[in-house]
């Protein structure tokens, strides 16, 4: 499969303050690809990048083999864009800009449009300022999946929407990744990522610290278990178990608790051996793991996976 995005050892600085740092990144045709990190991270960096926005201090990042910055408005007929932040004429209503930038598009599908505009339970007769943020939102939203564009970039996509905009949201998506297309989603709302991605990338203080499946991800997971025996209990029954990080015997004498990583069928062949009357797990989910990734890098030097 062909590269839609790539990053060539990205850098962009502005003076002393922190922007991204040698990124390399490459994103395949057809994927829905996750963009994480907290605000500050360097994911609007990245993707104004992208955009011809701004133009790299090192480095050189392409989208569909078009240099970003030399050929951005090439690069702008393939992608519909949706940026965190934007400001468009307070006294125009909604059905008026959507208008507007479809023309600058050379034309689209107007019955597109009106399906995008009654799916988003959006109303396009009103001026802009008088939009609400999940109103304005719709707008941006639109405008970028209208004219069905080979590359979504969406950052922050589903700020200010209510629970069910954000699942249309997510049908929309759906809909463009069967239909082959492309989808960048920077976002620091992990379920949202975990719902939607195939493959995601964590970015942390302008690095990429992390690039994988999201499924892999999640095999680098944690789980917290509780078990409760009959009898008195004690730490020495799982402490040759490879993958046991943690373990506590509860003041009551009869409960363990247990932090491990890997299989579990070992710990539970030894808690049935001791006649365990009471197992409970919790599985982190992705925010979990994505938070432990920030605690483990601020201890260590920073690390890429590419995958």
């Amino acid at each position: 499969m062909s590269a839609m995005i790539q990053l060539q050892h990205l850098t962009k600085t502005y003076g002393r303050q922190r922007g991204i740092q040698d990124i390399q990144l490459q994103v395949a045709e057809g994927e829905v690809f996750g963009f994480l990190g907290p605000n500050g991270a360097g994911k609007t960096t990245t993707i104004r990048t992208l955009m011809g926005l701004l133009k790299p201090t090192s480095g050189q990042a392409f989208i569909a083999g078009l240099d970003c910055w030399k050929e951005s408005t090439a690069v702008k007929r393939l992608v519909g864009y949706l940026p965190g932040e934007f400001a468009l004429d307070p006294t125009l209503t909604g059905a008026q800009i959507l208008s507007y930038l479809g023309h600058l598009r050379g034309g689209v599908d107007q019955n597109y449009v009106r399906q995008l505009i009654e799916r988003l339970d959006f109303d396009p007769s009103k001026r802009f300022r008088d939009y609400s943020r999940g109103n304005k939102q719709k707008v941006g939203l639109v405008q970028a999946f209208m004219h069905k564009p080979r590359l979504l970039i969406l950052d922050e996509p589903t700020g200010g929407l209510d629970p069910l905009n954000q699942q249309e949201f997510y049908k929309l998506v759906q809909e463009t990744h069967a239909e082959g297309r492309t989808i960048f989603l920077s976002s620091h709302i992990l379920p949202e990522v975990e719902h939607t991605c195939d493959r995601v990338a964590i970015i942390r203080e302008g690095q990429i610290i992390q690039v994988n499946e999201v499924a892999r991800l999640k095999d680098f997971k944690q789980h917290d278990i509780e078990i409760t025996f009959q009898q008195p209990a004690t730490l020495e029954w799982f402490a040759q178990i490879p993958g046991v990080l943690n373990s506590i015997l509860e003041p009551n004498g009869h409960t363990i608790r247990l932090t491990t990583q890997g299989s579990l069928q070992p710990i539970i062949q030894i808690a049935a051996q001791h006649e365990a009357y009471n197992i409970l797990t919790h599985e982190p989910n992705l925010e979990e793991i994505f938070l432990r990734f920030y605690a483990n890098e601020a201890a260590q030097p920073h690390k890429k996976s590419l995958a």
